[in-house]
């Protein structure tokens, strides 16, 4: 199910001055937020982190959670562009799971965000908290679930998996890779644990994976 990942990426026109500003403040955002938590990610805190006026700020965020739902929107666009994208890309099937997999390893590899994978410590923090942040890091969770799930669809439909497996079994798997890999590269900083990684998913998705 890719539907929600391929919407019109015809090349956008330059932004305006005050929203590539705005653009590197959400960056700077997301990269504070995997350190400090979403909930710490204020307008105060943010301008101090970033040497600017709360007023300043104010003038692209009325509030805390507007800031807050603009950054999972920032953060969410770059995992559309460096592991999502990436993995679109790739031949469909066996060829398709293969790429996200190895596409979020290389998005921890390149420490993208200090703190790992921006929605992986979101889901965590804000899971327990209903309201609109929540929602919005649920529903990218559950649309990369889809992806990867989608991608398993057609690799059994394609016969590149054994005729028995489940393709929600098998994006569940990989998706619990991928976060255990994210949780023990943030705390070890070690490559060992990718090359690991990338082992495991070599092994379960058989000697036909890339």
């Amino acid at each position: 199910m890719t539907e929600a990942w391929t919407d019109d990426r015809r090349p956008p026109r330059p932004p305006a001055a005050g929203e590539r500003t705005r653009e590197a403040i959400l960056r700077a955002a997301a990269s504070l937020a995997t350190v400090d938590g979403l909930d710490r990610l204020t307008i105060g805190h943010l301008a101090a982190a970033l040497g600017m006026s709360k007023s300043g700020l104010h003038a692209y965020f009325g509030s805390k959670q507007e800031l807050q739902l603009a950054t999972v929107t920032e953060a969410a666009r770059v995992f559309d562009e460096e592991v999502v994208q990436p993995a679109l890309a790739a031949p469909a099937g066996l060829s398709q799971l293969a790429a996200v997999c190895e596409a979020f390893f290389a998005h921890l590899e390149r420490n993208t965000f200090p703190g790992g994978c921006f929605m992986a410590g979101a889901a965590l923090e804000v899971g327990t908290r209903p309201g609109p942040v929540r929602d919005l890091v649920a529903a990218f969770q559950a649309r990369f679930g889809e992806l990867i799930r989608g991608f398993a669809a057609t690799a059994l439909a394609r016969n590149e998996l054994p005729a028995g497996e489940d393709p929600d079994r098998l994006a569940f798997e990989l998706n619990g890779i991928m976060l255990a890999t994210d949780t023990n590269f943030v705390l070890h900083e070690d490559p060992a644990v990718l090359d690991l990684a990338r082992q495991i998913v070599h092994q379960r998705l058989g000697a036909g994976a890339p």
